[in-house]
């Protein structure tokens, strides 16, 4: 079957090409300036202070996480309880559970997709240390009530915001509102270096934390008086292999970094395209009983399109899918769907708040099909007029 209504598309032109052709010109492919520089402009598109890009959205998270272990005043403890949406992609659990957390599930808000504010004003305990708040296909949170829910309890807030660079609420950059921001630039996102993720922050031991674990946990990188070590020695012999923390190596190469500076001069772009289509998918389903779309929050940058068969229908997923399938146009589950009913829980130290219900009905019930990052009238139209047919 021809795809018609594909589920992504490359965002590269010969600006990319380019760039990769003239970091092979230098021959210094690891980590280096390039990804230096990406840094500094994705930080200041966000408003942030400090910004640290590593070779994936999940690693941002798991390098997130982490960083919150090894802070001084106020640092995570396995054991310590995490709240977190019932639906979300893998990778916003697993960093959770590996650092020993115990994981909270809430339900979500129907209409919305992100967090059921009820519900999670329920689950908000005095022995909650984290909320990790998932920005879901491109929709920012209502941070406002969230920030209202936790008071003046000492919880932290980090977003995972891998599949919505760009949103903002309250003209305030989504990724921003917590201790720490994540984000993704894989090839179906927003824009796309490769692989490639980031974190925000503008805590600056969090930021000199997360640098140091990135690479190995080792001192070369910091600044001479730190926040972990202390003050290094003035012999870089020495500090070129001295490691101070558990880390990792999580760094990208210098082709995404290249990549990443084109990509972001062109996001605003994108935004603006994705937003468009969004307008077309809401005229066209914002008012079709057959099926729930999502409604966002602030200004959705819009990840994709999701819809959930409504009990008016009169079918259900498996036709909507099999006739998707049959037009050309690709389509995928809401993210992970209900992740409490994938096997892999078992595996996890959690608790599941009151019902999932709606997470449920998500799960069993809900699809999405592609966004890009230019407009796309005509293949929205042709969505509309497959799922005409089947009554």
């Amino acid at each position: 079957m021809t795809i018609q209504y594909p589920l992504a598309s490359s965002s590269w032109d010969d600006e990319e090409l380019g760039a990769i052709q003239s970091v092979m010109a230098t021959g210094m492919f690891t980590m280096g300036e390039h990804v230096r520089k990406f840094e500094e402009e994705f930080a200041a598109y966000t408003g942030s202070k400090y910004c640290i890009m590593v070779n994936s959205g999940s690693s941002a998270n798991l390098l997130a996480i982490a960083a919150l272990f090894y802070r001084g005043a106020g640092a995570l403890k396995a054991g310590d309880e995490v709240i977190v949406p019932a639906v979300s992609w893998a990778t916003t659990y697993y960093p959770l559970s590996q650092y020993g957390l115990k994981l909270k599930f809430v339900d979500i808000d129907p209409d919305t997709l992100n967090f059921d504010l009820t519900a999670l004003a329920e689950a908000v305990t005095d022995s909650t240390r984290l909320i990790f708040a998932v920005n879901l296909l491109g929709n920012s949170n209502d941070f406002e009530a969230i920030g209202k829910i936790i008071g003046d309890r000492q919880i932290i807030i980090v977003e995972d915001n891998c599949e919505s660079m760009g949103a903002t609420f309250k003209g305030k950059q989504c990724g921003t509102f917590g201790v720490m921001g994540t984000f993704s630039t894989f090839f179906s996102h927003h824009m796309s270096t490769m692989e490639g993720g980031l974190i925000v922050t503008d805590d600056e031991e969090l930021y000199q934390i997360l640098k140091s674990t990135r690479s190995h946990g080792w001192t070369r990188g910091l600044p001479q008086k730190n926040h972990i070590a202390g003050e290094l020695s003035n012999d870089p012999f020495f500090e070129s292999f001295r490691f101070v923390l558990p880390g990792y190596n999580l760094r990208p190469i210098e082709f995404s970094g290249a990549i990443g500076s084109h990509q972001l001069r062109k996001l605003p772009g994108f935004i603006e395209a994705r937003r468009h289509n969004a307008v077309v998918f809401q005229e066209l389903f914002g008012n079709d009983p057959r099926f729930s779309i999502q409604q966002e929050i602030g200004e959705s940058s819009w990840f994709g399109f999701a819809l959930t068969v409504t009990e008016r229908a009169g079918f259900d997923r498996k036709q909507v899918v099999d006739a998707l399938r049959q037009a050309g146009i690709e389509c995928r589950p809401v993210v992970a769907g209900n992740f409490t009913r994938n096997p892999v829980i078992k595996w996890m130290t959690h608790e599941i708040h009151g019902t999932l219900r709606h997470a449920d009905r998500v799960h069993e019930h809900g699809l999405f099909v592609g966004n890009h990052q230019f407009p796309i009238d005509d293949h929205i139209r042709l969505l509309k007029q497959t799922l005409v047919r089947l009554g």
